[in-house]
């Protein structure tokens, strides 16, 4: 019977057991994981975690991994792989596999001791129990999760500094124009920007900048990236950049596929290893890769997509909206609150954006896709 090892625990380790169930394969399934929770989901720990609203954030209910036939084996740490014997390695016990999955996600970059992270269920309580006692926060990094947090924080009453190395906050791949959108929401609601700062470090008064300003702070958080989980793969032999490098269907080697955080696919429209960090593209990598063990077939090109709710906002993007972008008004009124804007190059629509009009955005990227044969 074959035994399909799911290293990784999360929603793509996760999604990768529930598709293969869902193509049909009926061999074994282990997820191996090393937190002790069962699955949980990332993107509501800056979100509905943080505020308070959730204490914890499940994908699915006991009865529906019941359901799956698989074996989860938590907080257990895998610690090698050997890819000619088929076998990982937990501490001394070696576990064997047909077809291996690596779904072991990300670390955050930590640069700063005094500062905290945010990427775990533990880390949103503790955060939470922070904001609470702290009336000042400061963020480093105004990327997605750098903007989720000082909505969060804003909600809970703590004043605002997010701290950006650039010239504002970097959505994604929402392109200049409307990340300039993102920069006046949040000043809007309170939020004080500072850009084109280069921290030196983090103490007790807070965190001190290159041009001697000090951001007085009692929190101080890194949103600063993540780096792959990877540490437990040097000496496999497996080809390792930035992630696990990939081909464009997930394939690592043969018997080994990688999905989610840890896994750079190649781009098919350049032939270059890119890592994403975003939930959907998680899941839809999961899916091809089930789908390939399981029938064998290729899948179309996954697109990258996330979403993102700022302020009582809700923000929405499909592919890169690029510098040179041309931002035509599809939906709703591009000067005001509600629109959605098509971006495009060369004649041709690269990326959307949705603002506060999510079922205009989502018939709008079917069509796309559509039309692409992209993987929906």
């Amino acid at each position: 019977m074959t035994h399909v090892l799911i290293v990784g625990a999360s929603v793509a380790g996760l999604t990768t057991a529930e598709s293969l169930r869902a193509q049909g394969f009926d061999g074994r399934i282990t997820l191996l994981g090393a937190e002790r929770h069962a699955p949980y989901s990332r993107p509501a720990l800056s979100k509905q975690v943080l505020s308070g609203e959730w204490d914890a954030a499940p994908i699915r209910g006991g009865a529906e991994l019941s359901g799956l036939d698989a074996t989860f084996r938590l907080g257990r740490r895998a610690t090698g792989l050997d890819p000619r014997r088929r076998e990982v390695a937990v501490g001394r016990e070696r576990i064997a596999y047909d077809e291996l999955v690596i779904a072991t996600g990300a670390v955050p970059r930590q640069p700063f001791r005094a500062s905290q992270t945010l990427r775990t269920i533990e880390d949103a309580h503790r955060l939470r129990r922070l904001l609470a006692r702290g009336d000042r926060i400061a963020i480093i990094g105004a990327g997605v999760l750098g903007c989720e947090v000082a909505s969060s924080a804003h909600a809970g009453g703590c004043a605002v500094t997010l701290i950006a190395r650039g010239e504002g906050v970097s959505l994604g791949g929402l392109g200049p124009p409307l990340s300039e959108r993102v920069g006046g929401l949040l000043r809007e609601n309170g939020v004080e920007l500072r850009t084109w700062a280069h921290v030196v470090t983090v103490d007790a008064a807070g965190v001190r900048l290159a041009d001697g300003t000090i951001v007085g702070a009692s929190v101080v958080v890194s949103a600063v990236g993540c780096t792959p989980a990877v540490e437990w793969l040097r000496g496999s032999g497996l080809e390792i950049a930035d992630g696990v490098v990939c081909d464009v269907n997930g394939r690592a080697a043969d018997g080994i596929h990688a999905v989610g955080d840890v896994a750079a696919w190649t781009d098919p429209s350049d032939g270059r290893p890119r890592r994403t960090e975003h939930q959907q593209t998680a899941i839809l990598q999961a899916q091809a890769v089930a789908r390939a063990i399981a029938t064998g077939a290729a899948s179309p090109p996954i697109e990258p997509f996330f979403w993102t709710t700022l302020f009582g906002t809700r923000i929405l993007v499909h592919g890169t909206v690029r510098p040179d972008a041309e931002l035509h008004v599809i939906a709703g009124e591009g000067d005001g609150d509600r629109f959605v804007f098509a971006a495009r190059r060369e004649g041709r629509v690269e990326a959307l954006v949705g603002w506060n009009m999510a079922r205009e955005f989502r018939l709008a990227r079917a069509d796309l896709l559509r039309a692409e044969g992209s993987l929906v």
